[in-house]
């Protein structure tokens, strides 16, 4: 799924009535006229940024011709540097009716919105609340479209996320997977992950290939994790006013660390209470297949085999749809032998 951009001109999905579209759109104007606030000219890679920047060129290079070796078509997301052009950041946003949640449909509003300048030089101050709806926030370098450039900060990243990160917005090009949204994030998620720890292997780097096992591993438990709290949530909300509801659903985060540990991370300088049903619906678009497909990896079935398979999903795949698809893969490589 290539992502269609247009700078200060915001996307939406499952738009709804046109009140909730104006809701979003204020949300994207408010944030956007905060940022741009604090925008500053591009400057010059220094000669230290320099030279991480034409490593990871590099590095870039070499995972993409490893990625075609299982089956990943290389793309343009992520093929020049910030050394060579103007690179863009997109501000990511997400809404959820209050006291819901998209356990298994997608979320109700999503929004691009892109910025024309990397997200270090484009802080976000804050979002506002909007009546009747929870919102998350995110803003990024990296992303499935030719206008993602590789900055100094995403140099400076380990090597194990570069190269996920790398497998993972190739795997989104429609020559890989063109699928709705959420399905598509639920798909390649978990095989940018996977082909992470191939790509280790396959060079036989020890220290890194742990690496890369721990974050497959990580996220097999937050999915599990995730799963389980967000089936307690929907039940405390659909009994609990959204308030009380809330509170409750954020206490139970303790009992979940893995996913604690990253819900923590990724609302910092956001409102807990605002972005509760967004944010738990966001991770599910992402984690909601995670361990479903790498369960499928641990069969006797090559990564390459198992990409080619899960590309065979309808380009108008629902959760229901998708369900009953690794349900015929599990079933029909259960008793495959290698």
């Amino acid at each position: 799924m290539n992502l269609e951009l247009c700078t200060l001109n915001p996307i939406i999905s499952n738009m709804g009535s046109p009140r909730r579209v104006g809701e979003a759109c204020l949300v994207a104007i408010v944030l956007l006229l905060l940022s741009l606030n604090a925008c500053a000219l591009s400057a010059g890679p220094g000669f230290r940024d320099a030279d991480g920047l034409r490593e990871t060129a590099d590095l870039i290079q070499e995972v993409k011709a490893f990625g075609l070796t299982l089956g990943i078509e290389p793309t343009d997301a992520l093929s020049r540097t910030t050394g060579e052009g103007r690179a863009l950041s997109i501000l990511w946003l997400w809404m959820q009716r209050a006291g819901t949640l998209a356990r298994n449909r997608a979320v109700d509003i999503r929004m691009a919105v892109g910025l024309s300048s990397i997200k270090e030089q484009t802080k976000i101050e804050q979002v506002f609340r909007v009546d009747g709806y929870s919102i998350y926030y995110r803003q990024g370098n990296e992303f499935a479209d030719s206008r993602s450039a590789v900055t100094p900060s995403f140099a400076a990243e380990g090597i194990v996320r570069r190269v996920n990160v790398i497998l993972h917005e190739d795997l989104h090009g429609d020559v890989n997977f063109d699928l709705p949204w959420d399905i598509e994030e639920g798909v390649v998620t978990p095989l940018g992950s996977l082909a992470a720890v191939q790509y280790f292997k396959h060079h036989g780097d020890a220290e890194n290939l742990k690496g890369a096992q721990m974050a497959l591993n990580e996220g097999r438990q937050i999915s599990r994790e995730l799963l389980k709290l967000a089936k307690e949530a929907e039940t405390i909300f659909k009994n609990t006013p959204v308030d009380d509801a809330k509170e409750k659903v954020l206490a139970l985060l303790s009992i979940y660390p893995a996913y604690q540990s990253i819900f923590q991370r990724q609302v910092v300088g956001q409102h807990p209470a605002t972005v509760l049903e967004a944010k738990l619906s966001h991770d599910l678009a992402y984690f909601r297949y995670f361990e479903a497909i790498v369960t499928l990896a641990e069969k006797p079935l090559a990564l390459d085999v198992l990409i080619a398979e899960l590309k065979k999903l309808p380009r108008d795949a629902t959760p229901e749809i998708t369900d009953r698809f690794l349900g015929a893969l599990e079933t029909n490589y259960s008793g495959a032998t290698h």
